[in-house]
């Protein structure tokens, strides 16, 4: 066996349509309802260009397979979740834009620029930006 790649993140959620609706607008993720049976008001799903569904959201109510107690707010051991992704000057824009608080971070000797913010339920998102040397 091998791990080939994340398949997705899944952050239960206060407000799943506030978060959702952060990472459209935000991200550009395309939002899509979960599969059935779960109704659309507690399992919301992001997906990717490619139509993979990367991120999950569920409501506090929401059924889980296996559940573990979960509050709003930090995230416990899960500091962050790492995106590759493209267009680094247009995500800036988007985030002045809506004036999102946003962290850059270089590391020129691997050709990455990274935006950090936070979502509406205080993950730290880290977007990576390969192929550039610099803000």
């Amino acid at each position: 066996m091998k791990v080939n790649a994340i398949d997705h993140v899944n952050i239960i959620v206060e407000d799943l349509d506030a978060t959702a609706r952060f990472y459209a607008e935000v991200l550009g993720l395309d939002r899509r309802d979960g599969p059935a049976p779960l109704p659309p008001t507690q399992v919301q799903w992001m997906h990717d260009d490619a139509g993979r569904p990367v991120v999950h959201f569920n409501s506090l109510d929401c059924p889980r397979a296996y559940d573990r107690d979960v509050s709003a707010g930090p995230t416990g051991a899960i500091h962050h979740i790492a995106l590759n992704c493209s267009g680094f000057e247009e995500m800036k824009a988007r985030l002045d834009a809506r004036g999102i608080d946003y962290a850059i971070n270089d590391i020129p000797s691997i050709g990455l620029s990274q935006i950090f913010l936070r979502d509406p339920n205080d993950v730290v998102l880290e977007l990576n930006f390969y192929g550039r040397t610099g803000s």
